[in-house]
């Protein structure tokens, strides 16, 4: 007797080849997934090595709650490690990075007999900052793989629902959504498929629901969103069905907008608080450091300035904005993966760095200037016998009266001193001048390499971001042509000729006349890797649509007119929503754009100013220390308050400077970053685009704000101070 399963199987393989479906080789995804996860993820892969490696080394037993929050960072960032070899690496990274310093710090005080706590306090300072950053690694991935994966969340959600309107099917749906999503999001969906290959579940819906158990906590509008999916399946109306599914988009649509609502209010007090105790004060800070160096007799050299503000204030930094960073929801941002760009080869390259680095060397070395001019042998040593035969005819440094410049005195340009045995300086005013190339430079050079990079990249993805806003509106046209009726070959002509002079009439014709002249097939026409149309329009928006159109077609032209109009209108809701959002961020992003781009470099900018004035007033009056009889004459009190301000023990308006301006840089580096993580999610290409921006934009403001400053301050002070020389 054929029982009632093999009659439905029978029946079941009958209908499939009549309707022609898109079949899911399941076999497929077990190798996808495992290429996929190599090809896409090669840093991650780096990290386990080293995880497995190093960190096997030490055998830790953690706390069950500790390794549960590791491991559940593991997981979502796709890692293939235990807890404890993560915790290990950070562990043998700091014990090793503090060994070696301990060992370095002992054999210089064994060449030099003087013990070097400020090197060892370095080390201990970043041996911390690795273990701090190699044990949050996991947590960061995790953030990262998120960001990138929710900003998929929207698409995702329309292709399912885009599908199952005219196939109430979510095997084949997730199938569809996985082929046509891009990573990282179709990574996840492609362990669906693993996990229930693999014997883990059973079916796609438990390993389904299992998945969506991990956006638990962090976005739980795209599970509400999947369960009402699910439950499309057991609605008996076909009109109740098609509600429940497009209930679905409009959840995750609201959840995404409500969430990006509440993140903008709670960031701004982090960013405000941040910008003051990280950019501001630090700022102000080192105007009061030329007057503490000398009040020290010393003991603040520029060095200490260098680690403070260009090591650990940094550091600070980072850990403020990451941690800013952790809070972002997911659900908004960039969705396109610079990966599969076919420009990627450009961004990859490292031509644009040598490009650059030609340049920008010149400027640099016109930065250290008045460092090459004391070269032994090189020029004339104004502190020694001119006797000697320099290769160059020029003395080692010239005073401002030599040059014609009477206003400064005869203050040297360079004025490099003798303190010691030992040559101090540089304290003169072109010195400093001079010095604002070097952090020039430096920015100039990721400017210019970071243009070359996506300069292409960036205009591709403008190009096909109003392509994709043009497509909504010649979509709903080919919906209306196909809902009267009309076939799919003759829709494309009559749509080319209604968007004449939009971007989208060339796809349309390319599409007609593959259809009419070549006699290719719908597909073909579309999709031959040679002729097709979506050769000439790379958008996953259009190429999506496309595979909706064909896939529909086969069921009806009605329901491929009512797939293309949803899409359509589910374009149009999105691209709202995106506005919507754009308008809720645009206050905190233009606050710390401004500050970032105005505010740091015009104050870092008076502050060089303000400290180059008070070194040249200290240069100025140290000239005129009164002789034993003026002292009789009753000046002695000033000799006396010139002897505590001791300008050789001043750090130098030079190193101070570079100082600031290296920091100013590294300030445009991390709030970038963090700009664009808050706006657009984790999008590398916009990150490096808009910091080579940033750069220009911060650097230019520094050098002119700060030349301004120095030339101007030192004048008035010149002038001032004249009389008194006189």
């Amino acid at each position: 007797m054929v029982s009632a399963e093999d009659v439905l199987r029978k029946y079941g393989r009958k209908i499939e080849n009549e309707i022609a479906t898109e079949k899911i080789e399941s076999g497929n995804f077990s190798r996808e997934f495992a290429q996929f996860k190599e090809d896409m993820m090669p840093n991650l892969s780096r990290y386990e090595r080293w995880c497995k490696g190093l960190g096997s080394f030490l055998a830790l037993k953690l706390a069950k709650k500790d390794e549960e929050k590791v491991q559940k960072y593991i997981d979502i960032a796709h890692l293939d490690i235990s807890p404890s070899q993560a915790v290990g690496l950070a562990i043998s990274s700091l014990l090793v990075t503090f060994f070696v310093g301990v060992l370095v710090s002992v054999a210089i005080f064994l060449i030099t007999e003087e013990f070097p706590f400020l090197f060892l306090f370095l080390v201990l300072i970043t041996s911390m900052f690795l273990f701090y950053y190699v044990y949050s690694m996991p947590s960061r991935m995790a953030n990262s793989w998120r960001l990138k994966a929710s900003s998929q969340m929207v698409p995702c959600i329309l292709y399912i629902v885009a599908y199952m309107k005219h196939t109430s099917n979510l095997e084949r749906a997730v199938s569809f959504a996985s082929q046509h999503l891009q990573p990282p999001l179709a990574l996840d969906f492609k362990k669906i498929f693993w996990d229930v290959e693999t014997g883990r579940y059973s079916n796609i819906k438990d390993s389904l629901d299992s998945y969506l158990e991990t956006w638990r906590g962090y976005s739980i509008e795209f599970i509400e969103a999947f369960h009402l999916i699910e439950s499309s399946l057991y609605e008996s109306s076909e009109e109740r069905r098609i509600a429940t599914l497009e209930r679905a988009l409009q959840t995750i649509l609201d959840g995404v907008y409500e969430k990006m609502l509440k993140y903008t209010h709670d960031i701004r007090s982090p960013l405000t608080n941040l910008y003051m105790l990280g950019i501001v004060l630090p700022t102000l800070g080192l105007a009061l450091l030329p007057l503490a160096s000398t009040l020290l007799s010393g003991m603040i050299q520029w060095y200490h300035v260098f680690l403070l503000f260009n090591l650990i204030i940094p550091f600070f930094v980072f850990y403020m904005t990451n941690e800013i960073m952790l809070k972002r929801p997911g659900g908004y941002g960039e969705a396109e993966v610079l990966e599969l760009s076919p420009l990627y080869a450009q961004y990859k390259s490292k031509k644009p760095y040598l490009t650059a680095f030609l340049i920008c060397f010149p400027i640099l070395l016109l930065g250290t200037l008045p460092f090459i001019f004391q070269i032994p042998g090189l020029m004339h040593d104004i502190h020694s016998d001119f006797s000697q035969n320099p290769i160059l005819n020029l003395k080692s440094d010239y005073t401002f009266s030599e040059l014609g410049i009477g206003v400064l005195g005869n203050n040297y340009i360079f004025d490099f001193k003798k303190s010691g045995g030992k040559t101090v300086g540089p304290f003169g005013l072109l010195a400093v001048l001079l010095s604002l190339l070097i952090p020039v430079s430096i920015a100039m050079f990721f400017a210019i390499a970071f243009k070359f990079k996506t300069r292409e990249l960036i205009k591709t993805r403008e190009q096909s971001k109003q392509l994709e806003q043009e497509f909504a509106g010649s979509l709903f046209q080919l919906g209306n042509r196909l809902g009267d009726g009309m076939p799919a070959e003759i829709a494309f002509s009559r749509v080319a000729e209604s968007s004449r002079g939009l971007v989208t009439e060339n796809f349309f014709k390319t599409v007609n006349i593959n259809l009419q002249s070549l006699g290719m097939s719908l597909e073909q026409a579309i999709f031959n890797p040679r002729r097709g149309a979506i050769t000439y329009y790379p958008s996953a928006l259009i190429s999506t649509s496309m595979k909706i159109l064909i896939e529909s077609v086969k069921k009806g032209l009605q329901v491929a007119a009512r797939s293309l109009m949803s899409i359509s209108e589910y374009v149009k809701n999105i691209h709202k929503i995106n506005e919507r959002l754009r308008d809720l961020l645009a206050e905190v992003v233009s606050d710390m754009k401004s500050n970032m781009t105005f505010l740091a470099p015009l104050l870092a900018g008076i502050v060089v100013g303000l400290g180059s004035m008070i070194v040249f007033i200290l240069n100025k009056l140290s000239g005129l220390a009164p002789t034993g009889g003026e002292e009789a004459m009753g000046m002695g009190n000033f000799s006396e308050i010139l002897s505590i301000f001791n300008i050789e023990t001043m750090i130098p308006p030079y190193f101070l400077q570079l100082a600031i301006g290296i920091y100013i840089i590294e300030i445009v580096f991390i709030m970038t970053k963090t700009l664009v993580t808050v706006d657009s999610g984790e999008d590398k290409l916009k990150n490096t685009s808009e910091t080579g921006k940033n750069l220009v934009a911060a650097g230019l403001l520094y050098l002119i704000t700060s030349f301004i400053a120095i030339l101007a301050l030192s004048l008035l002070v010149g002038i001032a101070l004249g009389g008194i020389g006189g």
